[in-house]
């Protein structure tokens, strides 16, 4: 949720500057984790179906995976038929790669459900199987030229010692690549398909020598372009007990998350307003639900680690996703309540709240510009806070409707609304005209 949340952040920024973005997505639909779960299915599955089971598709396939590892823990000799699994998978075994399709339906159609609930649009989707085997040849070539070695075991490296970065192995003993060897091709493809300015990785900071690695390794192979690739890094999600791991089962289902911060929505919209029709309590819980999420993630530095408490981040109050769409909402409904319709006026003299506010609002295009030199949407989404809390101190000190400023009072109230809906759209946040 993290990388979705904060990829479609940085979208908007890029955008709202200008750029053409596309989000392309790679899918790691091969390898041992697979086959973990394909094993787990053929011994303990007796033909189930997320349709029998009346489970979320992708959530069937990682019970599966979970199922494994307890399994593993009574008997070690598993792991080495889940490696048989993986040559077989390799060698196109029939039945193998029928039961791989199946299962990587499920788990992709899965997915595809929680990217909807985001409103992730993905241009170009990748799969690691159609790719795995491509990069060899790229290696060889580099080997012809002296600036990839060979090992004594007969393993093609590359030394970024120099780099601080040790030796880089491209193509193991056996010919076979590895993800750098995938990673290499995938770039070149990329740059092939849509010729960009500028490549931007959205992984969590696991990676970050993977990535110098691999930036490092293009420029060596001569491609001018390699310096326009960058790693958007971004720390981990915890749970209060820890970290979250998939084959102990700890992890947090992003769909039973949402499910989760929706109910504690309808819950203090029932409380607020009972007398909501149901229709438009489920939409304003869906609205608030996703404003937490996305605002929680996105507040914070995305190169720290983030604590994620369902109760704190749907509260209405403090510096939540909720208490901004809140805000926007009661200045909304000052402006319906005066009917107000933009006119001239006079500046009048201005309160203490009102400069203060004034001054926070023209600062919109200089914090738009920092957080999009720093690829940050802490800074839009600190300043949306910001201007919230400044907000809600002039409206509690000063009169607005039937002041003898009226109309600047109310243009005031109109520009804030604006700046801050600019802001939360940035965020990804769809704002309410009423809580």
């Amino acid at each position: 949720m993290r990388n979705i949340v904060l990829a479609q952040s940085v979208q908007k920024i890029l955008q709202y500057a200008g750029n053409k973005v596309k989000i392309v997505n790679i899918n790691n639909d091969r390898g041992i984790h697979i086959c973990k779960s394909m094993l787990a299915y053929k011994k303990f599955g007796n033909n189930k179906t997320p349709q029998t089971e009346k489970i979320k598709s992708d959530h069937f396939v990682g019970d599966f995976y979970v199922k494994f590892a307890l399994a593993e823990k009574e008997d070690p000799s598993l792991q080495k038929e889940a490696q048989e699994l993986l040559l077989k998978w390799e060698s196109g075994d029939k039945r193998t790669m029928t039961i791989w399709k199946k299962m990587n339906t499920w788990a992709l159609n899965g997915f595809n459900k929680t990217y909807k609930k985001f409103n992730l649009k993905i241009d170009k989707q990748y799969y690691e199987s159609t790719l795995y085997k491509n990069g060899r040849e790229i290696i060889q070539n580099q080997f012809k030229k002296g600036i990839v070695k060979r090992k004594d075991d007969g393993a093609l490296y590359i030394d970024l010692s120099e780099k601080g970065l040790g030796e880089k192995i491209l193509l193991r003993a056996d010919g076979t690549s590895i993800y750098i060897t995938q990673d290499i091709f995938l770039a070149l493809e990329r740059k092939k398909e849509f010729n960009f300015d500028r490549m931007l990785y959205v992984v969590a900071n696991e990676q970050e020598h993977h990535f110098k690695a691999l930036f490092e390794i293009l420029k060596r192979f001569g491609y001018s372009w390699a310096d326009k690739l960058e790693h958007l890094s971004y720390g981990l999600v915890l749970l209060e007990s820890g970290r979250m791991k998939s084959r102990e089962g700890t992890v947090v289902d992003a769909d039973d998350l949402i499910s989760e911060l929706e109910s504690l929505a309808r819950k203090e919209l029932d409380r607020r307003y009972p007398d909501l029709s149901a229709k438009e309590k489920v939409d304003r819980a869906s609205k608030i639900a996703m404003s937490a999420l996305r605002y929680h993630f996105l507040k914070i530095d995305r190169g720290k680690d983030t604590l994620f408490k369902p109760e704190e981040s749907i509260s209405f109050e403090g510096n939540t996703g909720p208490y901004l769409l809140y805000t926007y909402a009661r200045a909304k409904s000052i402006l319906r309540r005066a009917k107000y319709k933009k006119s001239s006026f006079k500046i009048p003299e201005l309160s203490h709240e009102e400069k203060r506010l004034v001054v926070l609002l023209s600062k919109f295009p200089e914090e738009l510009k920092k957080a999009y030199d720093a690829l940050a949407p802490n800074i839009i989404a600190n300043y949306a806070y910001q201007i919230s809390q400044n907000f809600n101190e002039y409206y509690h000190k000063n009169k607005i409707i039937g002041s003898d400023k009226e109309e600047f009072c109310l243009v005031l109230v109109d520009a804030f609304s604006q700046v801050l809906k600019n802001s939360l759209n940035l965020l990804g946040i769809e704002v309410l005209e009423q809580m």
